[in-house]
């Protein structure tokens, strides 16, 4: 290492540093009364201490003061990596499983909340990892069809008085036809210009639901929606089911439990089929995905189809939990949240995109005692792990070698 690198990085760092006060201090510096330098100036100190340790451990592993402990962590990865490959699936999976039978009994009611924002999340992010991580289509509107199935459970429920489960598959159904209208007209195009028109088809969406007065009733929404009902076991006189209505949180979290088990089957089945494989071959090179003989519109409209179908059950539970819905719970924002769940936990990876949606819904929470700061330091963590793992925290295994990987 030269002494001219070492100063290049010291004076990026100092660079780095004095930006981050000129951004700091109109945030908090400046207020109705006048201008204050001491708020922004006490954060900057703080951020600043901060950044200069992690400078100085990075000096130091640049000097090969951490070569100890880097072989026991690579020993130690490969001995994990080892008894991970050697652990028969069937067995991690009812592992996981029955951890999360179990949660609600070993947590609160704060607890069980969180859980099922990470579970509808869960299922909207492998909704989109069929889109994006599996077709390869950058897809900014996909909250549109979160919110039709939300609108359609809404409506069923309170014009028909139609039960759940009944308008769970109507929902997905609907949700899919509307992928499929808004994916007709805009899958001939690629790349930028396909995610800016499925960013303008999700706000026409948002429009419609925030306009039409006479269907959804407008910035004022839908209230009064009907819970889910479930048949519970009943031991008073002998053994029967009695039919009761979800109200508690804990029974709330089973029944989107149950929702994401069933996109999780349907995702891996439709992962490891021929359609998955054209997905993936679609993704990788369109073009030559053609001229072998796959039908490329057409599987790119089925993934719509089935990206939105998802989503569609997602938003049947949201308004059956909130038993309100509104315009204002499917906007640009939450689409991006969901694609950056599926993008940190590895495109096409299944597991990757349940540890997204967890780090993304249940790492906020964890950060709410630093109030104010908590968001900086949610996206400090995410920017480090993208720079740590930028292919995500659980990358996709591809089936089979490339060519080039043979040597």
């Amino acid at each position: 290492m030269t002494t001219q690198e070492f100063k290049k990085r010291w004076t990026s760092f100092g660079i780095g540093l004095i930006w981050l006060f000129i951004l700091l201090w109109p945030l908090l510096g400046i207020k109705p009364d006048g201008l204050e330098f001491i708020p922004s100036l006490t954060l900057w100190l703080k951020l600043a201490v901060a950044a200069l340790c992690v400078m100085i451990v990075y000096e130091l592993n640049q000097r090969g003061l951490f070569e100890g402990l880097k072989s026991a962590g690579a020993s130690l990865k490969g001995s994990t990596e080892k008894l991970y490959a050697a652990t028969p699936n069937w067995l991690l999976v009812c592992i996981g499983l029955g951890l999360a039978i179990a949660f609600p009994a070993m947590t609160g009611r704060y607890g069980h909340d969180v859980a099922c924002n990470v579970l509808i999340y869960v299922c909207l992010g492998l909704g989109l990892n069929i889109v994006v991580g599996l077709a390869g289509l950058l897809d900014l509107g996909y909250i549109a069809f979160y919110g039709v199935g939300a609108y359609t459970y809404a409506l069923l429920s309170i014009h028909y008085g139609l039960a759940f489960w009944l308008c769970l598959p109507i929902s997905a159904l609907l949700a899919g036809i509307a992928g499929c209208i808004i994916g007709y007209p805009t899958l001939r195009m690629r790349g930028d210009y396909l995610a800016i028109v499925t960013l303008g088809f999700g706000e026409i969406v948002r429009l419609i639901l925030n306009n039409w007065m006479d269907l959804t009733n407008g910035p004022n929404g839908l209230s009064d929606v009907s819970r889910p009902t479930v048949y519970w076991p009943d031991f008073s006189n002998g053994f029967s089911f009695e039919l009761i209505m979800v109200k508690k949180v804990w029974m709330f979290y089973y029944v989107i439990l149950a929702i994401a088990i069933v996109t999780i089957i349907c995702v891996y089945r439709l992962n490891y089929s021929r359609i998955g494989r054209a997905w993936e071959a679609i993704r990788e090179d369109e073009t030559a995905a053609e001229l072998m003989g796959v039908n490329t519109f057409l599987l790119k409209l089925l993934a719509y189809a089935m990206g939105a179908a998802f989503a569609g059950f997602a938003g049947t539970f949201f308004a059956a939990r909130m038993r309100f819905v509104s315009p204002e719970s499917f906007t640009f924002l939450e689409s991006a949240m969901v694609l950056a769940m599926v993008v940190l936990g590895g495109m096409g990876s299944i597991p990757g995109v349940m540890l997204g949606a967890l780090a993304l819904i249940a790492l906020p929470e964890a950060f709410r005692d630093f109030e104010l700061y908590r968001m900086l330091v949610f996206g400090g963590v995410m920017t480090t792990m993208m720079l740590v793992r930028p292919k995500g925290l659980w990358p996709a295994k591809r089936v089979g070698r490339r060519s080039e990987e043979m040597d």
